[in-house]
């Protein structure tokens, strides 16, 4: 890569002059926006989509008259409602999202054999590997179909940004420039006047932290970032992601990789205050069954269990909060096994084990979480020895039925008297599909 010098944003052939070929769809306020589509008497009105209808309860999707309203995602719904007193609270709805999703990428796919889902609302087509016929339509053509075609198939009420770009990353940018509704591209000849109407934490992957580094060297605005060398960058991130982000701005792409599964966890607000130590239990049990079909169902064994959990205000902090120090008094333990495992039983005996640790205090919210990931199942030792095989027999029977007849056919006898906990929405990624 060549050398860039300060304000001049590098010479014409340090860009990437080629077509664009990357498509980026991402649907307004998709969750909102699909309730609202459901329900017609709901459209045009601020709607808020919760795990759980309380007012305690977080907002995890808002609709753009919500929005409007200065409701945001993560605003505990009793605030949104002083805000806007009309709004309307609606308890979230995986499957409807999920069907959502498929028909999205059932409309990507036939363009191109190279789509990516990134999350449940948005995905990314590759044109290159489309037809030449579909390619010589032209991408903005393609992108005004494609939001007519979601009206049309999917439902009138639906929307979506559009973003064209010659990568990954500016692609995503072109998606964010006009919302709700747009369909904007950028290539080598418009990234300059784009930059220049953005913020540094307006760019994708820059957020306060990677703002701070690069005011240290003297970068304050998008287009600095722009005329910056590599070196300077380099300094700035102090690592070769400053050399990426060099070769990001200028339309080449750095993030075709695949990404990484590092995690696999369920997390759930606890439904009312005071619940005793074995109420929390039994629905940490819920929480272990949850993660062990996720895991089972990513292909994945893990050798490591975690759980933490955030306790009233007045609870003493445990000597393990460490990072969880955010406002509130999160609570955290861990714990890695020499073997990978992989079913309910195998979690839940470090889940529990973990848990009688936890310190005196009212529990308001609980977590368990597999990590340190491994691929395949049927490759992996089990903790039980011997007992391999029947685990694996079991384990997978029970999945089936499960998947077959719904959630929690066949569960656990000790949380018999309680409903399955409220599925997370997934954001950001495709793993709760």
């Amino acid at each position: 890569m060549a050398k860039l010098a300060r304000g001049a944003g590098g010479s014409l052939q340090d860009y990437n002059q080629a077509p664009p070929h990357i498509m980026h769809i991402d649907l307004n306020s998709c969750f909102a926006t699909v309730e609202q589509q459901a329900r017609p008497r709901l459209r045009g009105r601020p709607v808020a989509v919760l795990n759980r209808r309380t007012p305690n309860t977080s907002i995890v999707a808002a609709s753009y008259e919500a929005k409007a309203r200065g409701v945001k995602v993560g605003m505990k719904f009793y605030e949104a409602q002083r805000l806007c007193p009309e709004i309307v609270g609606i308890d979230s709805d995986p499957p409807k999202y999920r069907h959502v999703y498929r028909e999205l990428l059932r409309i990507m796919s036939s363009y191109s054999p190279a789509v990516a889902m990134k999350s449940i609302d948005e995905g990314v087509i590759d044109f290159a590997q489309a037809t030449e016929e579909t390619r010589a339509r032209g991408l903005e053509a393609v992108g005004r179909e494609i939001k007519q075609r979601l009206r049309s198939e999917v439902g009138c009420w639906m929307r979506c940004n559009v973003g064209i770009g010659t990568n990954r990353w500016w692609a995503k940018m072109a998606a964010s420039l006009h919302k709700p509704d747009g369909l904007d591209v950028v290539k080598y000849d418009n990234i300059r006047a784009v930059l220049a109407n953005l913020e540094l934490q307006d760019l994708t992957g820059i957020a306060a932290r990677n703002e701070h580094r690069l005011n240290a060297v003297g970068i304050f605005t998008p287009l600095d970032m722009l005329d910056a060398s590599p070196e300077v960058l380099h300094a700035a991130f102090r690592s070769v992601a400053g050399e990426q982000w060099c070769q990001r701005l200028r339309g080449w792409e750095v993030d075709d990789r695949p990404d990484e599964v590092k995690t696999c966890g369920r997390q759930y607000v606890l439904e009312r205050r005071g619940m005793t130590r074995q109420e929390v239990r039994v629905r940490l049990y819920n929480l272990v069954e949850a993660v062990g079909a996720k895991l089972r169902g990513q292909g994945k064994a893990a050798r490591g269990v975690g759980i933490y959990a955030r306790l009233a205000g007045d609870a003493p902090l445990a000597q393990s909060n460490g990072r969880w120090g955010r406002k509130g008094n999160y609570w955290h333990q861990k714990q890695l096994l020499p073997l990978p495992f992989f079913s309910d039983r195998a979690i839940w005996q470090v889940a529990e084990s973990l848990f009688r640790r936890l310190p005196p205090g009212d529990v308001r919210e609980i977590g368990v979480h597999c990590y340190n990931l491994h691929n395949g199942l049927s490759d992996q030792l089990s903790l039980f020895g011997d007992e391999l095989a029947r685990d694996q027999q079991i384990t997978w029977a029970i999945d089936e039925i499960n998947q077959r007849y719904g959630a929690r056919t066949i569960h656990a006898a000790s949380t018999l008297d309680t409903n399955a906990i409220s599925v997370k929405i997934p954001f950001g990624s495709t793993r709760y599909l």
